[in-house]
């Protein structure tokens, strides 16, 4: 396999620049996922790992090779896309072999591949099918096959999900994540949909206009967001946030007050502010509890019951809503008083600049 180096990588169009100096290193056999809203810049940082699209500044390295000026087939990748792009005149069998029939490989090396892709994929009893036999999963299941019989050193994946229902989403992300760990492969894959990203990646890329926003585990990027941006995209619901002021700063943390919340003690040693800053308060909906002693208190605007949990929105007495992630069976109604207790010690806080305090 191999490692994947972006140093000072940067794209323009005309006056136009679209990726603005990204820099990030994959380490061999790592998945890393590139997250973020429709037009952040990630499908278009893939294509240029791939080389669909030119470089216009910095390095790419592909294992021990720059590849700036290589052609797609001279730089050991492999690309799955979001539409299957598989033939359908061909059968389950001679789309797998495709790649290796143009490149003139030996019959029993063709052979070999394909066996071992279907063995691999699980798809040994679809291999004299065509695609028009196929549900969606196992389409996409013959286009991964495809990138598998290459051997390459990288596989890059552009949004290949998305043409999927929701259970079949489900049981996919699972067979992505079963082939990394099969394989041990170096693996890039693009999404809009940060539970993808939680659940498959070693490593998040959030990117935003073009500009990486965050590097990190997904447990990291939950728990220690590096700015309000991040903050907001990475998990669901999204991360409720309230303004408030700096009563108190010391050596053990910060006191906070707001109409909304009354007072509250952050366990923050080291916060950079001072008495009367205004600040910005993230706590995420499942860091709420209904309970005795509640900070937060307002009228129940919406419930939506999920089963596992019921999601619960509340609008304070300065207007705005927050949602709190209740127990399932909790006993709520619109229109209901409700009083929440947000755990400080889980919350986060943002300085005006918007980076993490």
């Amino acid at each position: 396999m191999a490692r994947v180096s972006l140093a000072g990588i940067k794209k323009t169009y005309g006056s136009t620049e679209v990726i603005k100096g990204v820099d990030i290193d994959i380490a061999d056999g790592e998945f890393v996922v590139f997250v973020g809203p429709s037009g952040c810049g990630k499908s278009t940082l893939l294509r240029m790992i791939a080389g669909l699209e030119d470089i216009s500044g910095g390095t790419l390295t592909i294992g021990d090779r720059v590849v700036n000026d290589l052609p797609p087939k001279d730089r050991s990748i492999a690309m799955v896309f979001q539409s299957y792009a598989i033939f359908p005149h061909m059968t389950v069998r001679e789309n797998l072999a495709f790649g290796l029939t143009i490149a003139k490989a030996p019959k029993a090396e063709k052979e070999a591949k394909v066996a071992e892709a279907a063995r691999i994929l699980q798809m040994e009893h679809l291999l004299d099918r065509r695609p028009s036999q196929l549900s969606g999963g196992q389409r996409q299941r013959v286009a991964i096959g495809r990138a598998i019989v290459r051997h390459p050193g990288v596989f890059l994946f552009d949004e290949p999900l998305s043409n999927l229902d929701a259970a079949l989403r489900v049981d996919m992300r699972m067979e992505l994540a079963k082939l990394h760990a099969d394989l041990g492969a170096t693996m890039i894959y693009v999404t809009h949909d940060q539970v993808e990203a939680m659940t498959l990646a070693d490593k998040i890329v959030v990117l935003n206009a073009g500009v990486v926003q965050q590097v990190g585990s997904p447990l990291e990027l939950y728990h220690k967001p590096a700015n309000l941006f991040v903050a907001g995209f990475i998990g669901s619901p999204k991360m409720n946030f309230l303004k408030a002021r700096v009563d108190a700063v010391d050596a053990t943390g910060v006191k906070l007050s707001s109409p909304d919340i009354g007072s509250l003690v952050l366990p923050k040693p080291g916060v950079d502010a001072r008495v009367g800053d205004e600040l910005t308060l993230g706590v995420r909906p499942h860091h709420l509890a209904a309970g005795p002693g509640a900070d937060l208190h307002g009228k129940v605007v919406l419930v939506e019951r999920l089963g596992n949990e019921t999601l619960t929105v509340i609008g304070t007495p300065s207007g705005q809503q927050i949602v709190a992630a209740l127990p399932g069976d909790i006993d709520i109604t619109p229109g209901a008083d409700l009083g929440l207790v947000p755990q400080a010690a889980k919350a986060s806080l943002f300085l005006p600049s918007g980076l993490a305090a």
